[in-house]
């Protein structure tokens, strides 16, 4: 029996709720009797002006986006290649110096006097001091074009901005 009450109560509720809901749509009928035919053309012509006055500037919101991640993908991959070939010459560097500093030792071990000793060290130095120059221009050069290379597009989206900036 409880069962039977609550759909009972159910339909009066929903009767009720139709009951009300048709009192207030025809109390909004005799409150503003303008229908659609009766909007004055003005409103009309401003709302389809301002519907799509919307749209243009999502369509621009939407490109400047695209465009802006577009850029960021660039510059990320330039980093992210340069920073791999930066790596690399590191790498590259640190195994030279160290095969140098085996040699070395190899060649130091087989020295029959002090004199060849000094000589020999004197020598490995003098090219250990050019390597390391060689080494750190090299990688002054890789960070430099690094810098440059993944600024580039960001650089030619600000200027891109500030030209349609100016024309605006």
């Amino acid at each position: 029996m409880a069962t039977a009450k609550k759909p009972a109560a159910a339909k009066t509720a929903q009767a009720q709720v139709a009951e009300v809901m048709e009192t207030i749509e025809n109390n909004v009928t005799e409150l503003f009797p303008m229908t659609t035919g009766d909007v004055p053309e003005a409103f009309r012509d401003m709302a389809e002006k301002g519907v799509a006055q919307a749209r243009e500037n999502y369509a621009k919101v939407k490109a400047a986006a695209e465009e802006a991640t577009d850029v960021l993908e660039e510059s990320f991959e330039t980093a992210r290649a340069n920073t791999l070939d930066l790596s690399t010459a590191t790498m590259d560097a640190a195994k030279a110096n160290i095969d140098a500093g085996f040699a070395f030792m190899k060649d130091f071990m087989a020295v029959k006097s002090v004199s060849e000793a000094v000589e020999l060290q004197t020598a490995f130095a003098r090219e250990r001091f050019d390597a390391s120059t060689a080494q750190a221009k090299d990688m002054q050069a890789k960070v430099t074009k690094m810098t440059e290379e993944a600024s580039k597009p960001v650089k030619d989206a600000m200027a891109k901005s500030m030209e349609a900036f100016k024309a605006a």
